[in-house]
């Protein structure tokens, strides 16, 4: 990955611009929670051509709830699957909504 790759690429939610050590910087954590995390699938980070792990800003966003999961006294593999949860319960409305609108829109 080269600067020139990277420009115009940082506004990009899934542009994986933060190494592990800012990522756990900004999150207030530590590397070893975000491998935690990694480890349980709850985010897969990219890796760069050295090997070293780059997340997205969408990964840390989930990175910040399981923080927040866990500061509340949760265990990680907890966390991990009540996002993974939280994830699949607000997918599932949204399809609920597009059927609902799409039957509505459907009757005379």
């Amino acid at each position: 990955m080269t600067a020139g790759d990277s420009n115009g690429r940082l506004d990009d939610d899934d542009y994986p611009a933060n190494i592990m050590g800012r990522a756990a910087e900004m999150l207030g954590t530590t590397p070893g929670f975000l491998r935690a995390i990694g480890e349980a699938r709850l985010i897969t980070p990219l890796r760069s051509e050295g090997g070293h792990r780059r997340y997205s800003r969408y990964q840390l966003r989930i990175a910040a709830r399981a923080r927040e999961l866990v500061d509340q006294g949760t265990p990680v593999e907890a966390a991990c699957r009540i996002i993974v949860l939280e994830d699949q319960l607000e997918e599932a409305q949204r399809i609920n909504d597009e059927y609902r609108r799409a039957a509505e829109s459907a009757c005379p």
